[in-house]
């Protein structure tokens, strides 16, 4: 006995409508997922990479160390600026190792990866429980409208009746969101500071909720401190602006071509994980260098169709999951990084049309002048 079911998404070509069907009780793709699940376990990609993430560890220490070392023998000087940008780099490398703590990638148990990932989120300025609870969900359901809170609304607006709705300068900044996407996030790193601390202090229940707040308060002590007893004020607030700029564009760069762009599936659409997550997600290019700009976040499919694997071992998985999509006709995506963000600037712009009045475009200007 077969069954299908139909599934209507849009895409970066428009509307993508597809049948999938098989056995009832054993879709195909879910066997295809069991599958290459079976190859990835048998092959050791599941395996803990401890001295892998040992070896990041002390090279993050050191590069911290080297900001240290730099901001005390600078002094007053403007070259301060570039200490502010490195550490941002810094920032933004151990928020990635805190994303691979979360995902149980780095330790052998689930509560000890959890605690270092508190941990670790802390140390750049975030709430853990917060990313969680977004992250959570977003892996669950990526791009699903309704239930991945990475497309709902925040200043960028991601699905057409979002941009439809807004208003005032919202609706201003959403007609050219596209071309806007890049300079709005140097404010990104602001943004996350600021939805950390007001989940931590509205949401109720937080588990940690203390610690959490704690550690954020101990990290921005001992970075605001120095920087504002050691340079002069002015010096001071453009330190921090690069920092929190320098963190906030290369924080959303490395996360937006990930999904941005890729089909939405509408709400209801009932597909299987495989399909869902390697459809959804697009992958970075690059090999070695993408690895470590992104915190393998560049192999995007593998790693929501393996959530604990560790970044060593993704390139590997790569290779067994586009052999199991070509042979199950599943599409599978790839591009260099450069054309991953002109992919995410024209689907953003189009998304803004919305947001536009029905009379902007030239089209019905000259049937008015008609």
């Amino acid at each position: 006995m077969s069954t299908s079911t139909d599934i209507e998404s849009t895409g970066t070509l428009g509307p993508i409508r597809q049948t999938y069907s098989g056995n009832a009780e054993f879709p195909p793709m879910t066997h295809a997922y069991k599958n290459v699940l079976q190859v990835v376990r048998e092959t050791g990609l599941l395996n803990r990479a401890r001295w892998f993430y040992a070896a990041v560890a002390a090279g993050i220490l050191l590069a911290l160390g080297g900001c240290i070392t730099g901001f005390i023998l600078l002094g007053d000087s403007w070259f301060q600026l570039l200490i502010a940008g490195a550490l941002a780099i810094v920032f933004t490398q151990i928020a990635f190792l805190a994303h691979e703590a979360a995902h149980r990638q780095i330790l052998a148990s689930g509560p000890r990866n959890f605690r270092l990932a508190r941990i670790l989120a802390g140390i750049v300025g975030m709430s853990y429980s917060w990313w969680d609870s977004k992250h959570t969900k977003h892996h669950g359901n990526p791009n699903m409208v309704g239930k991945d809170p990475d497309i709902e609304v925040d200043t960028i607006s991601f699905l057409d009746e979002d941009a439809a709705r807004s208003r005032g300068v919202i609706r201003l900044i959403t007609r050219k969101q596209g071309w806007l996407f890049f300079p709005l996030l140097t404010l990104e790193g602001l943004n996350l500071h600021y939805l950390s601390i007001k989940y931590l202090v509205t949401k109720r229940g937080v588990k940690g909720r203390w610690i959490e707040l704690g550690l954020i308060a101990l990290r921005f002590a001992l970075l605001l401190t120095p920087v504002f007893l050691l340079l002069p004020l002015g010096m001071a607030f453009a330190f921090m602006g690069v920092q929190l700029a320098v963190f906030g564009v290369y924080m959303g760069a490395s996360f937006a071509p990930n999904h941005k762009g890729m089909p939405i599936i509408a709400p209801g659409a009932r597909l299987d994980f495989f399909t869902k997550q390697v459809r959804t997600s697009r992958n970075v290019s690059g090999g070695w260098w993408a690895t470590w700009l992104m915190g393998g976040l560049n192999y995007q499919v593998e790693h929501h169709l393996f959530p604990s694997m560790p970044r060593l071992h993704l390139a590997k998985a790569r290779e067994i999951v586009r052999d199991y999509c070509a042979s199950n006709n599943v599409p599978y995506t790839e591009t260099t990084l450069i054309r991953s963000y002109g992919i995410v600037i024209e689907y953003l712009n189009r998304v803004g049309l919305a947001a536009r009045d029905p009379f902007d475009c030239p089209a019905a200007a000259q049937l008015r002048r008609v």
